[in-house]
């Protein structure tokens, strides 16, 4: 009976002492060293210490296209007779434009509508009466910005009666927007020094960049000529193109020291 007891006994002390054994190892394994602890902690403090600019990269520089919008519009009695007058009108302006040089694939069809009149300049048009207006619009580029007054004469001459306006840019800005990024990357750390010296830390590696993305990759600003027809005067008059301004902004994050 004594040797049962014993028995019973020591494999209640083995069993005792595996849970003791795992539970050791389990801790020691959840548990990280003090050294760790310590790293973890610190990276943790590096990674959150930051800090986050806009720059801006501007370029000034002369256009070399322009883009117009030319329109005609007319008014009659029919739909058939408005349709027929709007499109012979703008087959003549678009054969004046092609006798000045404007290639065929920068002329493009923006704006064609029909529209029924019931108001007449002195209101209400008679019961039975309906007046149709049809416009139609093309987009033009002209390469040659010295021909500009020449190309919207042959325009107005030939039928044109709606001049929206004339836009100057680059036919090619990757070039400029390139500089422009440069000058951004520039500003951004300069304004991350201005912001770090304010703390008394010092900027460190870039964490992050991003492109703030407007027209054409960057915008533009400038000297851009707006006409409508009525201020013409039946000619183009002066245009100047002018000096534009390409702008990229970028977003930067710096790791602060």
């Amino acid at each position: 009976m004594k040797e049962k007891i014993s028995a019973n006994a020591t494999i209640g002390l083995v069993a005792t002492l595996t849970l003791v054994l795992i539970a050791a190892f389990i801790i020691s394994t959840a548990s990280p060293a003090p050294a760790a602890m310590a790293r973890a902690e610190t990276l943790t403090a590096q990674s959150s210490h930051s800090v986050t600019v806009v720059g801006e990269g501007t370029v000034s520089i002369e256009p070399d296209i322009a883009t117009a919008s030319i329109g005609v519009e007319v008014v009659r009695p029919t739909v058939r007779e408005a349709s027929a007058a709007a499109q012979s009108i703008m087959e003549d302006v678009q054969a004046a434009l092609l006798s000045q040089n404007i290639d065929e694939s920068d002329i493009q069809t923006r704006h064609f509508s029909i529209f029924a009149e019931r108001f007449g300049p002195g209101g209400l048009l008679d019961e039975d009466e309906v007046r149709y207006r049809v416009s139609n619009t093309v987009t033009i580029t002209i390469r040659d910005l010295e021909s500009i007054g020449g190309v919207l004469d042959a325009a107005i001459d030939s039928g044109a009666n709606n001049i929206y306006g004339v836009d100057f840019s680059l036919a090619d800005p990757a070039s400029v927007e390139s500089e422009a990024r440069a000058r951004a990357v520039a500003d951004a750390f300069d304004k991350a020094e201005e912001l770090a010296d304010l703390i008394s830390v010092g900027v460190g590696e870039v964490m992050g960049i991003s492109e703030i993305i407007g027209q054409g990759g960057g915008f533009f600003g400038g000297n851009f000529s707006r006409m409508a027809a009525a201020e013409m005067g039946g000619g183009s008059g002066p245009i100047s193109p002018g000096e534009l301004s390409l702008t990229m902004q970028l977003q930067i994050t710096y790791e602060l020291r």
